[in-house]
């Protein structure tokens, strides 16, 4: 195939994915990550920073090398969703609530973006004038997209270790379409961050340390979503109201901060979602669990996990009001004498 006409797909391709929906798609060659990035990993996962996220082990030589997930690949195909949200206040009913991360709010992204990913294939394949193979690939695949996606334009790795876009921010879903067809690439994005620290300080855990690393061991997203036990109590203690995820090294980023919430009005959003009531969650069935979150990425994690968080909500919650009256008392004192 002749360079115009590999432009001309590449663009035909571009333009197939916005009318899919996605916000963003860029294109890379399939060869395997740089070493830097794979050293910086190996020696992550030795120190012991990966946790609870035990599959993080699995599958190295596949997360690097987008060739072992699809022979003879010659190019990767990735699209960004925004996902960010209009979250507002927890509702006025003095009912004990709990938090949920913005991107739980909207229906499984998993599903959203291989259908996407799916359908544009089909499209390729029907204008391609050959035989074309893919693999597609969302979030659960072993692969290093968000350096993938930074090599094929789509935003650069920021310090709290999201793919960011200078406009859209890092509020963003990633997939990935492997093809052993040869397109065009395209450069690779530069930004920083310079010299902003907000996502760090935000942190409530100190997960995202001041030398760049991401201490997953420490990162309550992490422990609230992937691990199936007890939450050691300090890290209880620092989960406060938030009963599904915790997001806060995202939304202090001032790149998701003027960005532009999610236009797509295909990709389901349920705002009463923001906020779950923690004595519903508590008493909750697993038939009512599975009916009320079926198309949520909530439901991944099992209702015992969902009801654990929700019984760390109402402790801490007791907790905060116990202190708070304490403090009430010692000003009322403080005022006597």
């Amino acid at each position: 195939m002749g360079i115009m006409a590999a432009m001309n797909q590449a663009t035909a391709i571009k333009h197939k994915a916005v009318e899919l929906g996605l916000d963003l798609v860029g294109i890379t060659d399939a060869a395997p990550i740089a070493q830097p990035h794979v050293r910086l990993l190996t020696a992550w996962l030795d120190a012991g920073y990966a946790g609870p996220m035990h599959s993080m082990h699995r599958h190295l030589d596949k997360r690097h090398d987008p060739g072992q997930l699809l022979p003879e690949a010659r190019s990767v195909i990735i699209v960004g969703l925004n996902y960010k949200s209009l979250q507002g206040s927890p509702p006025g009913t003095g009912k004990a609530m709990g938090r949920v991360a913005d991107y739980a709010q909207y229906e499984d992204y998993h599903g959203f973006l291989k259908a996407r990913l799916n359908e544009l294939a089909a499209f390729i394949g029907s204008v391609a004038g050959q035989a074309v193979r893919f693999k597609v690939c969302v979030d659960s695949v072993p692969l290093l997209e968000r350096a993938l996606a930074a090599r094929a334009g789509l935003g650069f790795i920021a310090r709290n270790h999201m793919l960011t876009h200078p406009r859209l921010g890092p509020q963003l879903f990633l997939g990935e379409l492997i093809t052993d067809l040869t397109l065009p690439t395209d450069e690779p994005s530069q930004g920083n961050c310079g010299d902003c620290d907000l996502c760090i300080r935000a942190c409530p855990t100190g997960a995202l340390r001041a030398d760049g690393v991401l201490d997953a061991s420490r990162c309550l997203n992490t422990w609230m979503i992937e691990h199936a036990g007890d939450i050691p109590s300090d890290l209880a203690a620092r989960i406060g109201d938030r009963v599904y995820g915790c997001d806060e090294c995202v939304t202090a980023c001032p790149f998701q901060q003027k960005a532009p919430a999610c236009a797509n009005s295909a990709f389901r959003f349920y705002p009463d979602r923001a906020w779950l009531d923690l004595n519903e969650v508590l008493a909750m069935t697993e038939d009512a669990f599975m009916t009320l979150f079926a198309y949520s990425p909530i439901r991944r994690i099992g209702l015992e996990r969902l009801q654990r968080s929700a019984r760390i909500c109402m402790e801490n919650r007791t907790k905060s009001k116990k202190t708070e009256v304490r403090s009430q008392k010692s000003e009322t004192g403080n005022k006597k004498s």
